[in-house]
């Protein structure tokens, strides 16, 4: 009915000629993980029809990402980060990055990609840094009785064994690996922000602020809300749509023991424990 409208609407009264600017809003929440099925995760998979869908709204003059996550995989969140960029260039969009409560770590590796970054004063932001973490069950299938078999093929393939004694070299490798994740991470925030960070040697340290220090720092640009700051940036009338994902009764993959052996229950279900107390923790981190 609108686009009918639209050849008269240049005669008609201003109060009905104005049309409220419409800003896109994607809601990105949850840890960021590989993977999909039926557990909820935060990857490029999950995401990339719903920014699509978003920035296609040609009349909008900005989108708005809306982000709740205590990080994860530091690949999918470059991937998210890439995506929203070269979309809001193609589309020639403004981003707005809204933070509700926590954008750290990946989560905050994506909210760069923001050309505005909205925080609330006790949102946690930051963490720019790189974690790894295990156990150690040295001696523990020994006490079990339990008989280990591990055959390998390449002198390294089973470095950080956690039924293993640690081993120096084996951790000095990971360190290794760890620093150049955090030199990448580190190069994405300065290219984005490098401008307006206040203390480089605190930023990157791998700390986590409120979103109020956080500002004081440089992470975050304003303390508000995305609806007032669209309202006050584009007018009164202006509104947030929120993009959803299209979900079709055949794209969820079916629950574990329909259509598979009964052999795939199990690792199935474990593999979920494992996930959720991955995730689990993930979000502790930050007291949430």
């Amino acid at each position: 009915m609108s686009k009918l409208l639209d050849p008269i609407r240049r005669f008609l009264p201003k109060k009905f000629r104005d049309k409220p600017t419409i800003i896109p809003a994607v809601r990105m929440s949850g840890a960021i993980m590989a993977g999909g099925g039926l557990q909820q995760r935060l990857n490029l998979a999950s995401v990339a029809g719903v920014l699509e869908k978003a920035f296609s709204i040609k009349e909008a003059p900005a989108v708005a990402i809306i982000i709740n996550s205590p990080g994860g995989s530091p690949v999918q969140a470059t991937l998210i980060f890439k995506r929203i960029r070269a979309l809001a260039e193609e589309k020639e969009k403004k981003v707005i990055v809204a933070v509700e409560d926590v954008a750290a770590s990946g989560g905050y590796m994506i909210a760069v990609a923001g050309d505005e970054i909205i925080a609330d004063s006790s949102s946690i932001v930051g963490s720019i840094g790189v974690v790894s973490a295990g156990f150690g069950f040295t001696g523990l299938i020994e006490k079990l009785g339990v008989d280990r078999r591990v055959y390998t093929a390449g002198e390294n393939k089973v470095i950080l064994d956690p039924f293993k004694p640690e081993n120096e070299e084996d951790i000095a490798y990971l360190k290794g690996l760890q620093e150049e994740i955090h030199e990448i991470f580190i190069d994405l925030v300065k290219s984005r922000r490098e401008d307006v960070l206040t203390d480089d040697d605190e930023v990157f340290s791998g700390r986590f602020w409120t979103g109020q220090t956080g500002q004081t720092l440089g992470l975050v640009d304003r303390i508000g809300d995305i609806r007032s700051y669209v309202k006050e940036t584009y007018g009164e009338k202006a509104k947030l749509k929120l993009i959803s994902a299209e979900r079709g009764l055949f794209r969820r993959s079916p629950p574990s023991g329909i259509g598979t052996d009964l052999s795939s229950v199990g690792a199935g279900f474990a593999d979920r424990v494992l996930s959720e107390a991955d995730e689990r923790a993930l979000w502790a981190r930050y007291g949430l």
